[in-house]
């Protein structure tokens, strides 16, 4: 099970763990952080979100100031993402294709509560490789 925070293009955001997120798939299943033992995951449609952040703990580190600085070597493409809603994002990949629902970033701050970010390609404003 990883554990993801799911961030809808409405603003809504929900964090919780999933066992069958693909990145080729148009949607995955998420179990909402705090749900009873036995609770239905509930079923997430790519196209609804912005992102998909792996993190390394659902309560994230509410002290670090975001980076987008790279402060360590990392493999891929150096890339910059606008969100439609002004967020912007630094980092590498290796998937970057246009004609894909999205790609997997890498994030460039070492800091960062994000392992990895699943970036849904038709929520950005502006896609740029450095």
């Amino acid at each position: 099970m990883k554990q993801v925070v799911a961030h809808y293009r409405d603003g809504r955001i929900v964090k919780g763990v999933t066992s069958d997120f693909l990145p080729a798939k148009d949607r995955f299943h998420l179990l909402p952080a705090g749900s009873e033992p036995g609770a239905p995951a509930i079923e997430v449609l790519i196209s609804s979100l912005k992102a998909v952040f792996f993190v390394f703990d659902l309560k994230g580190f509410p002290e670090h100031k975001k980076s987008n600085v790279f402060d360590r070597p990392l493999p891929g493409r150096k890339i910059r993402v606008v969100f439609a809603d002004g967020e912007v994002m630094t980092g590498t990949t290796n998937g970057y294709d246009p004609r894909r629902a999205g790609f997997v970033l890498f994030p460039a701050d070492i800091a960062s509560n994000n392992d990895r970010c699943f970036v849904v390609s038709g929520a950005a404003k502006e896609i740029t490789f450095l």
